[in-house]
């Protein structure tokens, strides 16, 4: 059925007019997304420590240090990007999907590397290890403030033999 002429029904939004809230809304979030994932490649795909001096703001908290003992503000995540490189020479990490909404960003990762330095005080496997994760990221003023993260520090300490694995489900004969 048609719609009868003087009909009060609403235009659609255009979010491609420049200068709409809504373009300017995804122009935010999308530099977000940018930022995060800038910095993300380069401290730990390309092991560049200074990434965290470009990224990070100096008041930038840590809510889930990424170790125990982990010094706080900026300088743990350098820790925790050199302590990865030193410990997994190839170390990167693969965004897997990157969500924006406002003022945060949430990043759903793989990252993997050859164990070949000691970490953890285990010393070198030279066999792959794969970490996944989950963080969220705040960002004002074009740096990250603050991040929240889950890892699978379960996985990762049982690749490092410092756990031990689940048993194999047994087979059906």
């Amino acid at each position: 059925m048609a719609a009868a002429s003087g009909s009060s029904a609403a235009a659609p939004v255009n979010s491609s007019v420049p200068g709409s809230a809504v373009a300017k809304k995804t122009a935010s979030t999308d530099a977000n997304k940018q930022i995060v994932a800038e910095f993300i490649t380069a401290l730990f795909t390309n092991g560049d420590l200074t990434a965290v001096d470009r990224y990070l703001d100096p008041g930038f908290v840590n809510h889930d240090p990424p170790f125990p003992g982990a010094p706080d503000g900026p300088e743990g995540m350098r820790k925790a990007g050199e302590i990865f490189r030193r410990a997994f020479p190839d170390w990167r990490s693969d965004v897997q999907q990157l969500i924006a909404e406002d003022d945060l960003v949430a990043e759903n990762f793989t990252a993997r590397g050859t164990h070949r330095g000691a970490v953890m005080g285990e010393t070198p496997t030279g066999r792959e290890v794969v970490l996944r994760g989950v963080n969220i990221f705040r960002i004002a003023d074009g740096k990250i403030v603050e991040r929240w993260g889950r890892l699978d520090q379960l996985g990762l300490l049982q690749q490092l033999g410092l756990a031990p694995r689940p048993p194999a489900a047994a087979t059906a004969s």
